[in-house]
Formats: C-alpha cells, structure tokens, sequence
C-alpha cells in the first residue's frame, strides 16, 4: 500500500455563539499548567504499584482489597471520562478543571489519611472521579484555545506527559516509598499530590482561559447509564475476579457487556437521530481520524498498563529490588519516551504514518530486547544491564503515543473538543485497565508454575503481539491530518 505524508495544517478558528468572543489564546503559563494538572491522575493510576507491598503490610488488606486499591481508581476514572467532558463542555473547561483539582486534592488527602483498608479503596474510587472530571478538560482547552503547528506541539506535550507521568508515576512511588518522609510511607505516595494541586490552582486561576461549547447541552441520562455499567461489567471481573477467587459474579457480569454495550449504541444512535444529544455522538465515531486512532490506542493502552503493573511485579518478587531501585528502572523509558515525543510533529510533518509505523517495531525491538536480558541474566539482572532495552522501547512508545492522539483529535470540532477528548480519554484508560487485568492475570497465574522469569518473558511477548497489531494497524490511519 502507498503511503504519503500527514499534512499539517492549521485548523479552522472555532465559531463562537452570537454576541460571545473568540477563546482567547492559551498562553505558555496556561499550557505548562493544564499540562501539570494532566499528569496528576495519569501519575496516580501507576504511582501505588510499588507501594502495594508495604500497604499491604500496614493495613492487612490481602490480595482482593489490594487489587481493588489500583482497579477501584481506574474504573471510577474510566466511567466517568465522557461525563466529565461533557460537563466541561457544558459549564465550562476552566471552572470544571479548577473543581476536578480541588477535588483531586481533597480526595488524595483522604487516601493518605485513610486509617483502614476499605476506607483507602472508597478514597480511590472517589480520587477517580475526581480525576475523571479533571483530564477531559485539558485537552478539551488545548483544542478550544490553540490552532495550526501551536496546536500540534501541545498535543505532542500532552502526549509526551501522557506517557512519562506514567512511568514517572512508578519512579515517584519508589522515592516516596523509600525516603518514608516524616514516617508517612506508602501514604506519602498520596500526599504528594496536595501541594502539586494546590500550586496548579493558583496557577489556573490567572492563566487558563474558560471556554465551552457554543452550544451547551444536557447530559445523556440513559447514555451514561448504559456506558457504566457497560465499561463496570467488563472492567470490574477482570480486575477483581483473580483476586477474588472467581465468584460466581465474576462471571455472570462478562455476560452483561454484550448486551450493555449494544443498548448504549442503540440509544446513542436513536438521540442523534431524534435531534438530542448523546453522550457520545456515533458521528464523532464515524470521522477516519477518530475511529482508526482509537482502534490503536486500545492496544497500545493494554499493553503499556500490563508491562507497567508487570515489571513492578516482577522487579520487586522476582530481582528483590526495593521500591526505589524498581522505579529508577525505568528512568531510560522516561527519558527516550519524553525526547522522542517532542520529536514528533516534526517527523509526522516529514514522514507522515510511518512515524507510527516505525515506533511500532521500535517498541517491538525493545521488548524483545528485554526479555533477551532477562532470559539469559537471571537472576542477576541489574538495572543498568535493563537500560539499552528499556531506552529503545521508551523511544518506540514515544513516537507512537503523541501521533495517535493528535490524529484523534485532528478533526473533531471545537464545540465538541471535550467530549471527544473524553470519549479518547477513556480509551486510554479502559485499555490501561484491561492490560493490567489481562497481562497481570496472565502473569500471576503462570507464576507457581513455571517461575518469574518465564512468566515474565510470556507476557512480555504478549505485549510484543500489541506491538505487532498496531504496526497492522498504521495502514488504516488517515492519510491527511488537519
């Protein structure tokens, strides 16, 4: 198939409602700090890896209410997503952002302060709506207040915090867990957040400029319904039914999806048939730019959220590192994902899809690369000995992330910039989610059987075969992005 270059260019100004101004620019102050307020929910889905064993230690929470520590958070996160877009389209991207922070800040408090196990799962599960409320706005602003190549490299930025405060949250998570600052521990992990919340409001309040959607519309009663218990049925069993035991609910809920998600495209599909809004409007679906890079945003979330839950996994119990030399692990995938994510726009300018094409099989090379040092070092793999593998893969993620995500966002409108956003959001997130399931299931019971180290090297293949999709995959992408 032939391939030509992705032309970048300048989006169209958005259309204001009578008698209201354009959005104002985004200025450099408002964009580093949508960005920080973006890195705090992506920092948390991953920054309690490491702490699970010393949680585990202080609260007695045992396996299930462990799981349901990290899977409480990425639920909650996941089905609120598209609502908090819409509410920020509604009421506007600035006031939603400030209200998702305070929340974000309230909520990491009381996860830190949490005296017992359930109290520290109910405090996750509300720090995920929390975050749910704050993301959406983010990319929804850098839509509403940015245009042409101004556009492109903040997306490209958002990409790159997208993936280094993911893995950053890891590396954070050790050096709280280990510095054990004024005796906090594990709850240090949380605490963190307070003052970064803190400073990215008073920041927010004098450099993000509001904007909404000219057209402001309710929300979708039945269509957020629907999506929850969609996303809670096929989420839920996955995350908890190992650590459970696999009740009889863990499998009678699988069930469900099907028929969820049938209805909830049903009823979205009737609403904008009908004139009514929808939560999720099937004509955003049917834009190429949307639905291709979502197709391969599923799989590179699943595989990024399984490798990450892995690796903390498998350092810790497997090598006996410490929380702080696990998360020191992967400062060479933090650095080579962020260099090559500013990269980005310039080699999407020149190179177009191949862009992501290329980064697909440079991730593929680095995983192989990785499970070659672990499968011949074991078990005295050193974190340098990691570094050259873990510098290649952080340069393949980095160049695929960044680009899907500005090709999803290339032609939505500006009046639907937060719906969208979180309807892409939650891609991100469910596939994050599900690779923890999928790959951290996978890798928990090949364990007794056949070891670490092999476990390791099996699902570590098995994200290679994400890898290897989405190179497939690069071929449907658009061949032009506005």
């Amino acid at each position: 198939m032939s391939d030509t270059h992705v032309r970048t260019v300048p989006a169209r100004t958005p259309v204001s409602a009578p008698h209201r101004p354009a959005s104002p620019l985004l200025s450099t102050l408002g964009l580093v700090t949508v960005l920080l307020g973006a890195a705090l929910p992506m920092i948390d889905f991953f920054i309690v890896n490491v702490a699970l064993p010393t949680i585990d230690r202080d609260l007695r929470a045992g396996p299930a209410l462990l799981e349901m520590v990290v899977a409480g958070y990425g639920v909650a996160y996941a089905v609120f997503l598209v609502v908090g877009g819409r509410l920020g389209d509604m009421f506007g991207r600035r006031r939603l952002y400030l209200w998702g922070l305070t929340a974000f800040g309230l909520t990491s408090l009381a996860c830190g302060l949490a005296p017992g196990a359930w109290t520290l799962v109910a405090a996750r599960v509300a720090q995920g709506a929390a975050a749910a409320l704050l993301l959406p706005q983010v990319l929804a602003t850098i839509q509403a207040t940015t245009t042409g190549a101004r556009r492109a490299k903040a997306v490209s930025l958002y990409g790159g915090t997208a993936g280094v405060a993911s893995a950053v949250g890891q590396v954070l998570g050790g050096l709280m867990v280990a510095a054990d600052l004024a005796g906090t521990g594990w709850r240090a992990v949380f605490l963190v957040n307070v003052p970064i919340a803190a400073v990215a409001l008073l920041l927010a309040l004098r450099s993000v400029p509001e904007t909404r959607s000219p057209h402001p519309s309710r929300v979708d009663g039945p269509g957020t319904v629907l999506l929850a218990v969609a996303l809670v049925s096929l989420l839920l069993p996955l995350t908890e039914g190992r650590a459970a035991g696999w009740p009889v609910w863990s499998w009678l809920l699988p069930l469900v999806f099907p028929f969820a998600a049938a209805a909830f495209i049903a009823v979205e599909r009737r609403a904008e048939r009908t004139g009514r809004t929808p939560l999720v409007p099937p004509s955003l679906l049917r834009l190429r730019s949307v639905h291709s890079g979502l197709t391969m945003l599923l799989p590179f979330s699943l595989g990024f959220g399984g490798f990450m839950f892995v690796m903390a996994v498998a350092l810790q119990d497997g090598l006996r590192y410490g929380p702080l030399t696990a998360g020191l692990s992967l400062v060479p995938l933090c650095v080579a994902f962020f260099f090559a994510s500013l990269a980005g726009p310039r080699l999407v300018a020149r190179f177009g899809r191949r862009v992501v094409l290329t980064g697909s099989l440079i991730q593929a090379a680095g995983l192989l690369a990785l499970a070659l040092v672990f499968r011949t070092q074991w078990p005295d793999v050193s974190a340098p000995a990691m570094a050259g593998a873990m510098t290649v893969l952080g340069v393949g993620q980095g160049l695929v992330l960044p680009v899907l995500l500005r090709i999803v966002l290339s032609e939505l409108p500006a009046a639907q910039a937060g719906v969208g956003g979180g309807a892409m959001v939650t891609t991100q997130q469910a596939g994050l989610a599900l690779g923890v399931a999928t790959l951290g299931t996978l890798f928990l019971a090949l364990l007794p059987s056949i070891g670490v180290r092999d476990a390791l090297a099996i699902a570590l293949l098995a994200q290679l075969a994400t890898a290897v999709l989405n190179a497939g995959l690069t071929f449907r992408l658009p061949r032009a992005v506005r």
